[in-house]
């Protein structure tokens, strides 16, 4: 079960605003803000809507105790590839676009 403070640390960390997520996850604004001034998620489908959402941004929910049992519910950002393109010692013919 996602925690109020996970939706709303989510939504920092990939720069989303409230009306681009209820864009993205097909609920109201104010569906959106009250999840985020609730304690938890009541709804398992709200839950799954906005976990997949975020997760496809990077996000990576973390339970209470993963790691640690003194730790509570948190997230991290995945690390992201950076695409460096092609380096010059492989440019070629074939990859010539």
């Amino acid at each position: 079960m996602l925690t109020a403070s996970q939706l709303r640390a989510a939504r920092a960390m990939t720069g989303m605003t409230v009306d681009e997520l209820a864009t993205a996850s097909g609920l109201s604004s104010s569906a959106i803000e009250e999840a985020e001034a609730a304690e938890a998620f009541a709804s398992p489908s709200v839950t799954e809507r906005l976990r997949t959402i975020f997760e496809s941004k990077g996000i990576v929910f973390l339970a209470a105790g993963d790691g640690d049992p003194g730790i509570g519910p948190g997230l991290r950002l995945r690390q992201r590839s950076h695409d460096e393109g092609i380096r010059p010692q492989n440019l070629n013919a074939a990859n010539d676009g």
